[in-house]
């Protein structure tokens, strides 16, 4: 895992280098799971600080072994939203502790592209995933009871989130998350684009599938049309302001997250 950090951190933006330099404390390590990390320690434009040990973001979370499941409950994580679709999640149950509070939260995700789809989507370049992330038709439905859950969560419980990857669904939930606290959005985007390297375990036998059938070329190609990058989020953030006006007015129209709410997320999740 050193020697991936080591390479693929070389290539990042300056601004991702502290993301990845705090991963000793952020990473979560299970061995059931890749992309798990606390999303706490994020300074926000006011000088505070984003709460450790409160909030976590993950990819698939259906292989947690025994060993894993002392670490979600040692942490206090007590509480899962799923963002995936209901035959993705079908697919693959998330394996959690007995009594853990489980929400699956499908908008959108059912009506994505299978493998072979992507592979077409993929000759436009990364023309689908500026489409995917700029199209805030889902965010609402999918996000609301996301942030309802943080408003209501006991203080001495902790929440998980993801998707599959933990990259795209779980980043825009963050990205989301992490704005409401008021933190900067090179910090956001800093966040969203370490998954490209947090991911990397999983990457080889996901990019082995999809590319069946494809050339090395074309397999490249694939590779660098799903980087993440803060453009995708500049998308998001753009299709919500020419549907809405404004971040605020959305969050508050969509998710129910007005100033009252937000100014609370703070007061919770802020030190």
């Amino acid at each position: 895992m050193k020697k991936i950090f080591f390479s693929i951190a070389c290539c990042l933006p300056l601004f991702a280098h502290a993301q990845l330099a705090d991963s000793t404390v952020r990473l979560v390590h299970v061995k059931g799971a890749v992309n798990f990390r606390d999303i706490g320690g994020y300074k926000t434009k006011d000088g505070k600080a984003v709460k450790w040990n409160k909030v976590y973001r993950s990819a698939d979370v259906s292989h947690l072994t025994d060993a894993d499941m002392d670490t979600l409950r040692q942490r206090h994580i007590r509480n899962v939203l799923d963002f995936r679709g209901v035959k993705e999640s079908q697919a693959a149950p998330d394996h959690l502790p007995a009594g853990t509070a489980y929400l699956l939260l499908p908008a959108g995700s059912d009506s994505l592209p299978n493998a072979k789809q992507m592979q077409e989507a993929m000759k436009s370049g990364d023309k689908w995933m500026l489409d995917f992330y700029g199209n805030p038709q889902y965010l609402g439905p999918r996000y609301k009871a996301f942030f309802s859950m943080l408003l209501t969560m006991p203080r001495d419980e902790a929440m998980m989130y993801h998707c599959t990857g933990g990259r795209d669904r779980t980043g825009m939930a963050t990205a989301l998350l992490l704005y409401a606290l008021g933190v900067p959005m090179e910090t956001i985007n800093a966040d969203f684009t370490a998954s490209n390297v947090y991911l990397q375990p999983m990457y080889g036998r996901m990019f082995q599938q999809m590319g069946a059938g494809m050339t090395p070329e074309q397999v490249e190609q694939m590779k660098q049309a799903l980087e993440l990058r803060p453009e995708l989020l500049a998308a998001m953030f753009a299709g919500i302001k020419q549907h809405y006006g404004t971040v605020e007015h959305f969050m508050q129209a969509e998710l129910g997250v007005g100033p009252k709410q937000v100014a609370q997320l703070k007061a919770m999740y802020l030190n």
